[in-house]
């Protein structure tokens, strides 16, 4: 396994990062195709085996349910010193008007709720998971501040926003000298690259981490178009983000198949290789059902593309509207 620093920090994490949304109770929050978590353990378990220390969840996967598993299964299988633990708030969590957001009232209240399901006195990365318009900015990072003040946050991130929201961010933490957002966790993949324009160079420049969800485009990079999982018929959010650009993208996904095959290596490999090969990538969110999932995912880490196959996978590309802020 490589490591790489956070962002601007001294923290070490792993090239990979393992997305936990896979995991959960099917019977809990929207996604019935989640892995229960006898199922999650093995996958969590062969990550920490092969040196993967970094994992992102948040409240709202399966209502809780992922950060349950995800903490019981670390417990277990490793020490909490040597883990890196991501979640996020902003989702609702129960019904109510202040049950989603980022009020300081719901950030207090979902901090702790999060601390109990995972099983740890503290958070390494507490990422805000979308921009609150109803709340100022500035309550949101004096909120968090004081998290890590208190000790129950260590790192705070964002994720899915404009660049123009992410700048006012940052702007307001220098200016009252607030803890400052080290990562921006964004929607960026071979078919969809709009976060180049203003995202990227703006974490670049400022010396901010970015870990891509999504990586592999809910599968789409990662198998031949036109088949069907568990996931594929029971994703209406995945589908949003692809329904307006569907022949763009089939022509994309078939690049990266022609390039793997030429390679001899899986898709996955190609299109993470793609990802990790841009700088100011820290780590790529990768969701995994299979331990074949994985071992594709760590695989990446060793596959150099060459500028031809770059220009292949790139050349396809048209403009797409911005989706994943949601």
């Amino acid at each position: 396994m490589k490591y790489v620093k956070l962002g601007n920090t001294g923290l070490q994490v792993s090239r990979i990062c393992l997305g936990c949304m896979s995991f959960g109770d099917p019977a809990r929050g929207a996604d019935i195709w989640t892995l229960p978590e006898e199922e999650s353990r093995v996958v969590i378990r062969q990550a920490l085996e092969a040196g993967i220390n970094f994992f992102d969840t948040a409240n709202v996967y399966s209502l809780g349910s992922s950060e349950e598993i995800l903490g019981r299964a670390l417990r277990d299988f490793a020490r909490r010193e040597d883990v890196v633990i991501a979640t996020k708030v902003f989702g609702a969590m129960r019904e109510g008007p202040n049950a989603g957001g980022l009020s300081r009232k719901t950030i207090l209240t979902e901090i702790d709720a999060s601390l109990r399901r995972l099983g740890t006195d503290y958070i390494d990365l507490y990422q805000i998971h979308r921009w609150d318009p109803n709340t100022p900015i500035l309550e949101t990072l004096e909120t968090l501040n004081d998290l890590v003040r208190a000790g129950k946050v260590r790192y705070i991130g964002a994720s899915s926003m404009y660049a123009w929201q992410f700048a006012k961010a940052l702007f307001t933490a220098d200016k009252h000298g607030l803890t400052r957002f080290v990562v921006m966790q964004n929607h960026y993949n071979l078919l969809n690259r709009e976060e180049e324009r203003e995202m990227l160079p703006l974490c670049a420049d400022q010396g901010v981490g970015v870990l891509p969800w999504s990586p592999l485009a809910r599968g789409r990079l990662a198998r031949d178009w036109d088949v069907t999982t568990p996931r594929t018929t029971d994703d209406a959010y995945g589908d949003s983000l692809y329904a307006r650009t569907v022949e763009a993208d089939r022509i994309v996904a078939e690049q990266v198949a022609k390039v793997a095959a030429a390679r001899g290596v899986p898709r996955a490999q190609v299109a993470l290789a793609w990802l990790l090969r841009n700088p100011v990538v820290t780590a790529p969110v990768v969701g995994v059902t299979k331990p074949s999932h994985l071992a594709d995912a760590i695989g990446a880490l060793d596959l150099s593309l060459t500028q031809e196959e770059v220009e292949a996978l790139e050349n396809a590309y048209i403009p797409h509207p911005i989706a994943g802020f949601e």
